[in-house]
Formats: C-alpha cells, structure tokens, sequence
C-alpha cells in the first residue's frame, strides 16, 4: 500500500515538473519575442525580402513573423503595398491572432489599394457573419475603408447590417462606417439618417457616443433627431468612453443653446429659473470635472460657460486651475479657456491670480496667454503686484513677451488712473534701455498715455485762449490730476491732486515725457516708434508764452526735424510720412522762420522724389493745402507753377480752393478729435464647436 502511495506521489512529481519545464519554455519564449520585438524595427533589407515567401508559408509561425515584421514597416512609414496579394490570401486563416494583424495591415493599406482591395471583397462579406465580434467589426472597417463609388452600395448594406448587430463593438464600428460612406458618396445620405435613427436608440454606452459624432457629421443641422434621445442621453453620459463623452457633450450643448429657452437670472420678487432638461444635463455632466482626462473636463467647463446659470459659474474654477498643473501641453491649452472665462468673469479667478505667474522654463505662447489672463484679473488691490511683474517680465529674452508686458503696463494705467504716474515712471525708466525691442514698445505705450491724458482734460479747468490755437493750448495747460507727479516719482508714491490754478505746471509732465522722447530719437530704432515720436512732437510742440529760438515752437522740436531730415531717405515710409506731417505742422506754427521754411522744403523735395507713392503723396497734399498759409513753401523753380510772389490776385486765378491758416491748423492739428487706445488682445480664444 505505501509502495503505491508512493509510485503515485513520484508520478504526480514526475507530470508537474514537466509541466513547469513547459511552462518555463513557453515563458521563455515570450520573453524572448518581446526582447527580439527591438529587432523587427531594425531588420536588414534581406529579411524583408523574406517576407513575402514567409506569408506564403504553411506554418501559421512563420507568417505571424512575417505580419509581424509588415506592421514594423508600416509604422517605419515605409511602402509595404507591395505585400497585399500575399497578404489577402491569409484573411480566411483560422488562427485568429493572424487574422488579426492581417486585417490591420488592411485597414492600412486599404484606402490607397481600393483596387486590390475589390479583389478580397466577398471575404470580408463573409467575415462580416464570423463569430467572433472583433472579426466582424475589423471586416466593416475595412469593407468601409475602401472608398470606391462603385461598392458604396455594398458597403451600405453591410452598414445596415451591423448598425443591428447584437455586439455594441460591432455597432460603434458601424457608427463609424456610416461617416465612412458620407464622405465617399453623399447621394445616400437620406439612407444613413434612417442607420443613425436605429444607432441613436442603441442602449449600449460604448457605441451610443460614437452614434452622435455620426450625427453630428453627416447632419449638424438635425438637431431635432435627439429630441426623443436627450434625457437618456444625459443618463448615460458619466458612462460614456472619455472621448465619446467630448462629442456628446459638444452636441448636447449645441442644442440646448437651440432648443431650450436660457435660465432667468433671479430678481427681487423669484429666484432663477432654469429649464428641467438643463438642469438634467448640467447635475450629470457635474461629476465628470473630476475625470482624469483633461480633454473631458475643457468640455464640461465649455458646457457650463454657455449653459450654466451666474449662480454655478463657480464650479468651472477649481477643475481649469487644476489643469494648470497637469502637463505643459494641457496647460496650454487650459490657458486659452481660462483666458476667455477671466475675461468675462474675472471675479471667479481674482483671488488665484498667482496661479497665473509666468515661470521662467514656460514656453513663449503660455507666458503670453498668462499676460493676458493676469491683466483680465487687474483690480485696484492687485494692480501693484501685477505692475511688478509686468516690469520684471519685460526683460524677458522673448522680444513678444516683452512687448505684451510692456503693453500690459500701459493697459494697467487705462484700467486703474491711479496708477498713472507709477506706469510712467516704469516706462520713462525702459526708454533709457539698451534693447531696442524695450525702447520701441516703451515709446508705443507712451505715445498712447501721453495722448490720452492730453486729450482728457479735467472738469474744474475752464480756461480759454484766444489765440488761433486756443484749442490745444487749452488741453496742454489743463488740469491733468494723474500726470500730476514729477516722472522721477518712486514707485511706491502716492498719486497728488491739483486745481485749475496749477495747471501750468501739470503741464509739464507729459511735455517733459515728449521732449525726453525727442532727445532720444536716435536711440529709437523701430520704425513704428518712431513715428510715434515725430507724431507727438509734431502735435504738441507748440508754446506760448516762453521765449524760444523760434517763437511759438518748442526748442527741441525743430531739432527732431533735422535729425529726420538728415536721415530721410533710409527711414521707412511710415517714418517719412511722419516726417512730412512734422514738417508741415512746424512751418505752419512759424511760417516766418526762414531756416525753417527751408528744411521742410528740403524735406518735401526728398519726398518728391521717392519711390514710394503714399510719401509721394503725401508732400503733394501738404503742399497744395500750406500754399495758401506759408510764404515761400513753393521754390521760385517748383514746378507747380508757383512761386514766392504769391498774392491774392495769383489765389484767385488758380483754380481749386486755398485754404487760410486757421484752417489748415485745424485740419493738420484737430483732424482726428478722438485718440486710438491700443489695447492688448494678443491670443483672444473661443471656444470652437
């Protein structure tokens, strides 16, 4: 008795080693497959002339290499058309693993093959009965795959088919077909709304999302077709697969803003009043801010930015800030939703403000979009932190980070007067650069802040002047209160307030800033700075009452003058348009002034001669329209047939109108009654449907 225990206890040992020693090899040989799979990627031109003789083989081994060693090549992008004869013979193999990657290689190669691909068409026909769903679902797609007009019709039935297949893998495959077919022959669209009626009632979440992306694509505009499906649409959305739950949600939204009337926002007398099917979609796509998909949690936000009513804004905060720290990719493109949400309702992100400081490693479109988003939260309580920043990102090694900070500390005075002086100073220090790219978007931003503090005079002056330029002189020597302080003010210094009475020395101010910007116009180099210099000197270079080198114009504005004069003919056109205004408005403040005279008629030579039209132009109409207001402005030689005997009985014998001085001032001086403020809207983003 214990010798047969023991014959059977020495048996059973005997079978489990074999079995481990099998067990062993077959692990082995797996691993062996897996450290060989590097080698299929890096074959030598010899093994894969092998192959088509390995497909032809009898050994279902020998052609799972060879598959094996075609789908390397396919993701090498390499030309493997070649092969499909060989391969086609293998789609009715009955090692399912081989049938497998077959049908990969066909889906593949398919769309540019349709012609062999007809060859094998009755075998993924009869594939499409297989009792195995991947098999039936691998055969429709690349049944769909082969975009010939010709067997649309083929492809169609077989759509038809399993759009009622008992498998929902099936289902989402003919999903897909179907958007297949509408791209290859649009003529059976009537066909493939009747398919998407059969798929839209599907129960299954696996195909039910794929079923709207079909809608959506072969009929945007049918939006009726889910009237009798939303509510079990909305059931079944935190069931959905993450990207099915993207297009539904994007549908679902496109119709509730069609179909559903918008929330009432609550009043005194009743509370808000939201629609019950918005409220259904709203309470089930809540729970999925907390997918770990980002693509998933931007379509939520989406849905509750245009849906949502002002009282449950607020859940979109925490799930975009948490996308900020997900990757650098997502945080990209969280950054544009964010951008466009702090824009229209900034008081969700003002106290997470400093989740949107620029860090150093960012790439140059994220520090951008952080600009913007930080001067969508700017509030009098943060304005100072962010002015700090702005000035410390504006020595960035980015030439747009730092025109977009600079232009965001302009934009800071705009939103908040108080800080006017302090912007100023900021931007007075950047001019003193030397970066080019600091100083000609320091000198655009002064050019804005000057114009408009000029513009704006204060209500509690009422002085008039009653000379021809009563005008500007009124809006010069007014009363200025946040261009008060001396441009050296500290940062940290508290704006002051003057009367009406110290007007004059307001004034000074802004002039001071324009005439620094005029000693300066070598170092300025960008086209568009410039002349934004010549401008503002031209405009606000007149004085009155303070003895100068030539009366009635600011010392260092004929200077500007000569320096652009000298250096005409290498400026860019804007620079020499500029440069003709400059002239013309300069000789209309001192018509007698003989040098002067002469420059700008040096100048308007220049411009005579140039090869660009509009500088031709230009001095053509300045001209024309100074003959009648200065003396001399047309040389004895000109040939516009006048001269310095210029009288009235001359006036009235050329026709067309001349105009007086007082009315060319207006036109060159008070042409443009309002200013053009340059706002930052640099990467302004919607959301897309």
């Amino acid at each position: 008795m214990d010798g047969i225990n023991l014959n059977a206890l020495s048996e059973n040992a005997t079978r489990l080693g074999m079995r481990i020693q099998e067990t062993i090899a077959e692990h082995t040989r797996d691993l062996s497959l897996t450290r060989g799979g590097s080698s299929l990627f890096d074959m030598a031109d010899d093994k894969a002339k092998n192959i088509t003789k390995q497909l032809e083989s009898s050994s279902d081994r020998e052609k799972l290499d060879a598959m094996k060693r075609l789908i390397a090549l396919i993701s090498k992008n390499r030309p493997v058309s070649s092969y499909f004869p060989a391969v086609v013979k293998n789609v009715a193999s009955p090692n399912l693993e081989l049938r497998k990657l077959v049908y990969i290689y066909l889906l593949r190669c398919a769309p540019s093959e349709p012609d062999l691909a007809l060859l094998s068409i009755n075998t993924f026909q009869r594939d499409l009965a297989d009792p195995s769903p991947l098999i039936r679902a691998m055969a429709l797609r690349v049944l769909s795959g082969i975009r010939v007009p010709t067997v649309a019709t083929i492809v169609l039935m077989a759509v038809r088919k399993s759009a009622a297949d008992p498998s929902p893998y099936v289902r989402k495959a003919a999903a897909l077909a179907v958007i297949k077919v509408y791209k290859v022959d649009q003529a059976h669209h009537p066909t493939l709304l009747d398919i998407m009626t059969t798929l839209l009632r599907d129960r299954s979440p696996l195909s039910l999302g794929t079923a709207v992306l079909a809608l959506d694509t072969i009929a945007p505009s049918r939006l009726d077709l889910l009237h009798v499906h939303f509510r079990r649409l909305c059931r079944a959305l935190p069931d959905i697969d993450a990207w099915g739950q993207v297009d539904v949600l994007r549908v679902l939204v496109r119709y509730v803003r069609t179909m559903l009337p918008k929330p009432v926002p609550a009043n005194e007398r009743q509370g808000e009043e939201v629609d019950k099917d918005l409220k259904l979609l709203l309470a089930c796509a809540e729970p999925l801010f907390m997918n770990k998909n980002p693509a998933v949690v931007l379509a939520v936000a989406r849905a509750f930015y245009y849906l949502a009513p002002s009282s449950m804004l607020s859940k979109i905060s925490a799930p975009l800030l948490r996308l900020l720290s997900v990757s650098r990719e997502v945080e990209r493109v969280a950054l544009a939703y964010l951008l466009v949400v702090a824009r229209s309702h900034p008081v969700l992100f003002i106290t997470s403000h400093n989740r949107f400081l620029v860090r150093v490693d960012d790439a140059e479109q994220v520090k951008r979009r952080k600009i913007s988003v930080l001067l969508a939260l700017c509030t009098v309580d943060n304005h100072q932190t962010l002015l700090r920043e702005f000035m410390d990102y504006a020595q960035d090694t980015d030439d747009s980070v730092v025109g977009d900070a600079i232009h965001a500390i302009g934009r800071i005075a705009s939103l908040v007067p108080s800080s006017t002086p302090q912007c100023l100073t900021a931007l007075m220090g950047m001019i003193n650069s030397k970066q080019d790219t600091i100083v000609s978007n320091a000198v655009l931003v002064l050019k804005s802040l000057v114009q408009n503090q000029l513009l704006t005079p204060s209500s509690t002056s009422t002085t008039t002047l009653p000379t021809p330029f009563s005008s500007q002189q009124a809006l010069l020597t007014s009363s200025i209160p946040s261009l008060t302080p001396s441009i050296s003010t500290s940062l940290s210094a508290a704006p002051l307030s003057f009367t009406s009475t110290e007007s004059t020395s307001v004034a000074q101010a802004p002039l001071s800033i324009i005439a620094q910007l005029a000693q300066r116009i070598d170092d300025i180099r960008h086209p568009h700075a410039r002349a934004c210099v010549l401008w503002l000197v031209g405009q606000y270079g007149s004085v009155t009452g303070t003895k100068t080198a030539v009366e009635g114009v600011a010392d260092w504005a004929p200077d500007v003058l000569r320096k652009a004069a000298r250096s005409f003919n290498t400026e860019a056109s804007l620079v020499k348009l500029q440069t003709l205004t400059l002239a013309a408005k300069l000789i209309l403040l001192a018509p007698t002034h003989r040098i002067l005279v002469l420059l700008a008629q040096y100048v308007f030579t220049l411009a005579r001669y140039d090869e660009d039209w509009d500088v031709r132009d230009r001095a053509r109409m300045l001209r024309t329209l100074l003959v009648g207001a200065v003396t001399g402005i047309m040389g004895s030689n000109d040939e516009e047939g006048i001269g310095e005997n210029w009288n009235k009985e001359e006036q009235a014998g050329r026709p067309g109108v001349v105009l007086r001085r007082e009315q060319v001032t207006r036109v060159l001086f008070e042409g443009k009654t309002g200013t053009i403020e340059e706002e930052l809207v640099a990467g302004e983003c919607v959301f897309e449907f």
